[in-house]
């Protein structure tokens, strides 16, 4: 098992000022997915930077090729809204509830 980071940048700088409804969609089919993530445990957290500037993911799976694979597959990256990449990761510090 091991973490994985995937960092998302919007396609363009002022994408959150701008956003039309289409791209709103996509966000929200983005958020949904990563919901899906969080029910199977392979999500460990995500968010956006309040500036709009990019997004992390932080995924715990069995390899790079299926963190990849969950990358690849984000709403946000299939429809372009997004670019991605992956980087191995580990949590050290996390407070716990």
């Amino acid at each position: 098992m091991g973490e994985y980071l995937y960092k998302l940048i919007p396609y363009r700088k002022d994408f959150i000022d701008t956003i039309t409804a289409e791209e709103n969609q996509i966000l929200s089919e983005h958020y949904s997915y990563l919901e899906q993530l969080l029910e199977t445990k392979e999500l460990v957290l995500a968010g956006p930077c309040l500036d709009g500037s990019l997004g992390i993911v932080i995924l715990r799976t069995q390899s790079f090729e299926r963190a990849e694979s969950l990358m690849n597959e984000d709403p946000s990256v299939v429809k372009g809204v997004m670019s991605a990449s992956l980087h191995p990761y580990r949590v050290s510090l996390m407070q716990s509830e």
